[in-house]
């Protein structure tokens, strides 16, 4: 999430702003400490232009 916010020249502060979360919340999400509702995670792929499997699938490359 934080290498397709960095690509939008979003700060942690303009994607909470735009997804309407506080940016402690974004930058807890993208340090692994917060899981986010369905929602939140579908409004902020809506925001970045990212499907929910981009964004929040971990993919276990063997």
């Amino acid at each position: 999430m934080k290498s397709a916010r960095a690509a939008k020249d979003l700060s942690q502060k303009d994607l909470a702003d735009l997804v309407g979360v506080t940016r402690q919340t974004i930058g807890a999400i993208e340090s692994g400490d917060y899981n986010p509702t369905i929602r939140l995670c579908r409004t902020i792929c809506q925001v970045l232009e990212k499907t929910l499997d981009e964004l929040f699938w971990e993919v276990d490359e063997e």
